[in-house]
């Protein structure tokens, strides 16, 4: 049976399996351009839910433990992979509520509903993908459970039949068979089962190769009985004392007795006193030991767990005093937008949008950062914009966990975005300006021009590391290798007969010298009736935004 320790001890494996390989799984996106890629995400998505179970204490229902990592999962979701590994483990925290402890038939059911939730959230399901290793492996759960209710059975072959979906995903998907790779949310799945697999079958938790991240506030505290401590607590006290040396008694036995009944003891013993510290689950016992060698003074005992949990309890509450502002009433509207770059995130605040969330292409946010953005914004009714495909389906989870109306347009530029707030009309009501910023921002022509990541073969383009990608509406029009040609090229593609104006914005990586050059050059390309604003958007990775409307 899978007990409520095991469990989280699985899921502690599988993010620690999952962060050693992310790069592996990053360099499976077919697509070259830089971005935070299907391993990053799917590793930061299941990390926070590691932190939420790493502090547990000792977890005894595997219902409680799949609680706690769904919500943290949910809250921790970054692009659409890590939402769909969310929703596949909140699937699963409802096959497990209420559950002491699981069997095989338990896991195969619950992971069934985790498909079932995963599928419904996505509009249009695509096949040779992550949902379709989920569900072939779901599926012979099922047939394995039947066979042989044993988890640690039935968990092998979820892992068995993973991986031989996954091998099948390039014939699923045209693209990934030319680019002779599987699918990266897929791999991904597969990692994360083996990790649990090591758990379930052998009791190891795979160890993580990165190093810990210790902050120099750690050090101050360490004699406070939190210390720097951001693990497991083995023992309940910390439990320090002083000795007034009356006999001759050896001070090492004292030590190898805490030992025997503790860890992280210290004895420092001098002509007059003996100092203890040690962590142990019966201080008396320690307490009455050290009488035999004087009497006791300065006695000192914590509970760790205790003021573990209250600082942790308090922190998280500090920071959700800093962020939430409740709702005004008198508030009709307000606005949260996700973007990066010091210029367009100022247009995006000079538009009236509240919140500025820090992400896109690079880094995306996750749900808790959109939700925590939601939630500092002191309106009845929240737009949202994430401005980025991969970002939808993570604000799309904050409708649900917000504590005011929430509406996600589904804006998958920067672009896009400033023309839905430009159409933003404070007298309409909510229905008719969703309707009326959802016109605007379908009829914005976007185009992007980045560099390659990687040398690729895609969409019949032979890339090689560095060139220039120029993309019209997010699909590969061309390469080049001249960055104003390749401006001027895609700009005139995206024009249309009923076009007017041109916005470029230009990024971090652009000098104002450069822009001016390049926005004359194109200037004398276009017909003079077309409006041209060139803007210092500050935005890494691509070198131009072009807005065409």
């Amino acid at each position: 049976m899978i007990t409520g320790q095991i469990f989280r001890d699985a899921l502690l494996s599988a993010s620690n399996h999952i962060v050693n390989q992310k790069q592996q799984v990053d360099e499976l996106n077919v697509f070259p351009v830089p971005d935070g890629d299907t391993g990053t995400n799917m590793s930061m998505t299941i990390s926070s839910a590691a932190r939420e179970l790493a502090v547990m204490d000792r977890p005894d229902a595997i219902g409680e433990v799949a609680s706690v990592a769904s919500s943290a999962l949910l809250r921790g979701a970054r692009g659409n992979s890590g939402v769909i590994l969310s929703l596949l483990f909140r699937g699963l925290s409802k096959g497990l509520r209420g559950k002491t402890e699981a069997d095989g038939r338990d896991l195969a059911a619950a992971l069934d509903q985790g498909v079932k939730a995963a599928y419904k959230a996505v509009m249009k399901p695509t096949e040779g993908t992550i949902l379709t290793v989920a569900r072939l492996a779901a599926e012979r759960a099922a047939q394995a459970a039947e066979e042989n209710d044993d988890p640690v059975y039935v968990w092998q072959e979820i892992c068995s039949a993973a991986e031989d979906a996954l091998a099948q995903t390039p014939e699923m998907l045209p693209v990934l068979k030319k680019a002779g790779v599987v699918d990266a949310g897929g791999r991904g799945l597969v990692i994360i089962f083996e990790g649990m697999m090591s758990v379930f079958r052998d009791g190891v938790i795979i160890p993580s190769k990165e190093e810990e991240k210790k902050t120099s506030a750690s050090k101050a505290e360490a004699s406070n009985a939190i210390g720097d401590y951001e693990g497991d607590i083995t023992y309940t006290y910390c439990t320090e004392f002083i000795i007034s040396k009356e006999n001759q008694n050896d001070p090492l036995a004292l030590r190898a007795y805490l030992e025997s009944i503790g860890d992280c003891v210290v004895v420092v013993d001098d002509d007059d006193i003996i100092k203890v510290h040690v962590h142990t689950d019966n201080p008396g016992k320690a307490l009455q030991h050290a009488l035999d060698y004087g009497m006791l003074t300065n006695i000192k005992i914590d509970n760790m767990r205790l003021q573990f949990a209250g600082k942790k309890a308090a922190a998280k509450k500090e920071q959700e005093e800093d962020t939430y502002v409740a709702v005004d009433p008198d508030t009709e509207f307000g606005f949260v937008a996700v973007a990066v770059g010091d210029g367009v995130s100022q247009l995006f605040s000079d538009l009236g949008v509240n919140q500025v969330v820090s992400g896109g292409q690079t880094m995306n946010p996750s749900t808790d950062d959109i939700l925590k953005a939601i939630h500092a914004t002191p309106a009845k009714n929240v737009f949202v914009l994430p401005n980025n495909k991969n970002i939808i389906m993570a604000a799309e989870q904050t409708i649900k966990l917000a504590d005011r109306k929430v509406y996600v347009l589904q804006t998958r530029t920067i672009p896009q975005g400033v023309a839905a707030m430009l159409a933003f009309d404070p007298d309409l009501n909510v229905s008719d300006n969703q309707m009326t910023m959802m016109k605007a921002y379908e009829r914005v022509e976007t185009g992007l021009i980045t560099f390659a990541a990687r040398d690729s073969d895609y969409d019949g383009h032979n890339i090689k590391k560095g060139d220039l990608l120029a993309l019209d509406n997010g699909k590969l029009a061309f390469t080049d290798k001249d960055l104003s040609h390749a401006l001027i090229k895609l700009t005139r593609a995206l024009l249309h007969r009923d076009s007017s104006f041109v916005t470029l914005y230009y990024g971090a990586d652009v000098s104002d010298e450069q822009a001016e050059e390049v926005l004359e050059a194109l200037k004398a390309k276009l017909p003079d009736d077309i409006e041209v604003t060139l803007i210092n958007g500050g935005q890494p990775v691509y070198y131009y935004m072009i807005s065409v409307e």
